[in-house]
């Protein structure tokens, strides 16, 4: 016996499993190929960024350089040919015919100069066609002369300036002011550039970007016209700023603005101190190194993928059998207990995937036992260890429902489908209840029982709940907090039920319509299907009742039983007499009544946060003996006018709300009893002759 024992426990020992090998291998072999080609990759990226970079600066500096000689070249031609201008003026004297003729061979030759200010002469000279080509009045050339006191100022003090008139004159112009010496005496010489011709340098590539700015930052050209026309100012650029503070004649710097990365170069001119920028983002630059990145890491994915692809076929022996038992557990814990997957199981096998599959077999067993005891949603209560075999009383809120006429509906089938009819009828009631239990499942109920077109279920019977503070001492703070959370509990049971009903009777409204159209669609067919037209009636009561397994050892359920129960079985009686598809009784009117039904004790008026689930009921004037609590009356649920359809059913990707049906339930819904039957097709009942304490069936009615 100890031997066998210890060959036992030897076993046990064995089929423990920790990490699969294909996992580890997969793994091993991973973390290796990640580690080797995502450094290569890493190294590869990081020196080619670094060259890369080093020649997008190389290449920035020289574009800069070439801008800034042809600009530069063409300023001082500029000033060169003013300068030759005015000897030529200075030779001419008074003599008027020969002024006139230099000025309009000098304005002919330069077409670039289209204005020279002498302001201690006074004197003006303007490139007329220029002006009348940009329909400007030649005058204002002089206006905009005759305004820039403080940079005709700086030039008689030594000073070159160079200003951006493009704001003035509307078209791309600079303005240039420098002393000029004539006869041993100081003067100022003024005169206007187009830079139109000059922007040609400044043109915008698809890297680079080069501008000119003057000594103040202010942009004087740029390819962005409007920078240029409203001489914008660029001093808190980075490069500028670098360029006003740098003694240097050009220079190259990285920085950052408005989030990216730049290369900035700038070379000063000798012309006014101006400066040509020229940037480049480094994203553009490095776009190319990126792009090769990413190739590699793709390529990197790719030998990783062939490599797992050949570590999976070395270990398919083992991954094959593991996938097909995470299958069968998956499907385990969706409650599919009988599962196709278990015939492919192979359970003589004696390594680690025998133990496991000789287990999920087992496990299997225990499950459909359990299914035999109870419902599914039970059984998967019992594996997550939220209920127990032992009886429990709680307080619950239970629903019945039955189809009315049943018995003429299965007659229906019968007459036209002979033998076939059986088929047919479990075909129609399981489409009927599907739609029915979706809105028990769907609010947190629990299905207790089918009995033919009948429906049992219930709310709260799932919940772990003691009662045990019943026993406390009523004034004690322990005790009202406990009786708080049952209260809470216990209300938003009912209230789950009704809310359940009110799906329902929307389901069914939409049911009957689709039946409808099914039965048109299949008239002409021999022995052609139909779906009946159906009315249903659903009662609700709240109270204690005793929950657990109730039977034998060969079959037990999950059940609720007491008098709370049997007194809801008698209100879903009640509905045929009492006219409504939906009653509810006085008990548990009581608990939701101060919350979400307008009433006495709340002043007629909900509380903002329960609007949404407010209920309309209407008390049947007919009153009847309930034993132990003398009169009451049963209430009709008429709406609950804030239901979301869309919102409760919305967890079908395809449902789409029905307008026809949707008068039946939410703000389009009945606002009286009278209306609900309307819709419903319900006969108004006459009260007079309703006795709900007949002994029949606790229900008759009187024969008019």
């Amino acid at each position: 016996m100890n031997s066998n024992t210890n060959k036992k426990t030897g076993k046990q020992g064995k089929d423990r499993v920790r990490t699969p090998i294909g996992v580890k291998l997969i793994a091993i072999i991973s973390i290796i190929l990640m580690v080797a080609l995502g450094g290569v990759t890493y190294a590869v990226s990081y020196f080619v960024t670094a060259d890369v970079r080093t020649s997008a600066e190389e290449n920035n500096l020289s574009i800069n350089s070439r801008a800034s000689s042809d600009t530069e070249n063409r300023i001082n031609t500029a000033v060169s040919t003013v300068g030759m201008f005015i000897e030529l003026i200075n030779a001419a004297g008074g003599n008027e015919t020969e002024l006139k003729s230099i000025e309009n061979l000098f304005f002919d030759s330069n077409k670039s100069i289209i204005a020279v200010y002498l302001p201690d002469r006074s004197q003006i000279f303007v490139n007329t066609m220029h002006f009348i080509s940009r329909e400007l009045e030649t005058s204002s050339a002089l206006d905009y002369f005759m305004q820039e006191d403080e940079s005709m100022e700086k030039a008689m003090n030594g000073y070159v300036e160079v200003c951006n008139a493009s704001p003035f004159f509307s078209v791309p112009v600079l303005s240039f002011f420098y002393p000029y010496t004539y006869g041993g005496k100081n003067s100022v010489v003024a005169f206007l550039y187009s830079s139109e011709d000059l922007s040609d340098s400044f043109s915008t590539s698809s890297v680079n970007q080069s501008f000119l700015v003057n000594k103040d930052g202010i942009v004087l050209i740029h390819s962005d016209i409007e920078l240029m026309m409203s001489a914008q100012d660029e001093s808190t650029n980075s490069i500028v700023r670098a360029m006003q503070d740098s003694p240097a004649n050009n220079s190259q710097i990285t920085y950052r603005s408005k989030g990216e990365e730049y290369i900035g170069a700038f070379r000063k001119l000798s012309v006014g101190d101006c400066a040509v920028i020229t940037t480049v983002k480094t994203e553009i630059i490095l776009e190319g190194v990126r792009t090769t990145t990413r190739r590699n890491f793709y390529i990197t994915i790719s030998i990783l993928a062939i490599a797992v692809l050949i570590i999976y076929y070395f270990s398919k022996s083992l991954s094959s059998p593991l996938k097909l038992l995470t299958s069968i557990v998956n499907e385990i814990n969706i409650g599919n207990f009988n599962t196709e997957l278990f015939n492919d199981l192979k359970v003589k096998r004696r390594d680690e995937i025998g133990v496991l599959a000789r287990s999920t077999k087992h496990e299997r067993e225990i499950l459909n036992t359990f299914t035999k005891l109870t419902n599914k949603g039970v059984t998967q209560a019992i594996i997550k260890k939220e209920i127990d075999f032992e009886p429990h009383l709680k307080d619950i809120t239970i629903f019945f429902s039955d189809i009315r006429g049943f018995t003429a509906i299965s007659d229906g089938f019968k007459n036209r489908f002979g033998e076939k009819s059986a088929a047919e009828i479990i075909s129609f009631l399981n489409d009927y209840m599907s739609r029915m239990v979706a809105c028990i499942s769907r609010t947190g109920g629990v299905v207790d029982k089918f009995e033919g077109d009948a429906i049992m279920a219930a709310w709260g019977v799932l919940r772990q709940e003691s009662l045990d503070w019943e026993k406390l001492d009523p004034k004690s703070k322990e005790y009202q907090k406990a009786k708080r959370a049952h209260d809470a509990y216990v209300r938003q049971d009912a209230l789950s039920a009704i809310t359940c009903c009110i799906a329902m009777r929307y389901s069914l409204m939409l049911y009957n319509k689709e039946a409808a159209a099914f039965t048109k669609a299949h008239e002409k067919e021999p022995l052609a299907k139909y779906k009946p037209h159906i009315r249903i009636g659903a009662g609700l009561n709240s109270g204690r009742a005793t929950v657990g397994f109730m039977g034998s050892f060969e079959k037990m359920e999950y059940t609720s039983i007491g008098d709370a129960v049997n007194f809801a079985s008698r209100t879903e009686a009640s509905n045929k007499p009492c006219g409504t598809d939906i009653l509810i009784t006085q008990d548990t009117l009581d608990i939701l009544k101060k919350d979400f039904i307008k009433c006495p004790e709340n002043n007629f008026t909900i509380r903002p946060e329960y609007r949404e689930c407010e209920l309309i009921v209407e008390q049947i004037p007919v009153d009847f003996e309930v034993k132990g609590k003398g009169k009451q009356h049963f209430y009709g649920v008429v709406n609950m006018p804030g239901f979301n359809i869309q919102k409760f059913f919305g967890y079908d990707p395809k449902f789409v709300v029905d307008t026809d049906c949707a008068r039946a339930v939410g703000p389009m819904g009945p606002k009286t009893l009278n209306e609900m039957r309307n819709l419903l097709g319900i006969p108004i009942p006459d009260f007079g002759k309703v006795n709900l304490d007949a002994e029949e069936n606790k229900i008759q009615v009187a024969a008019p």
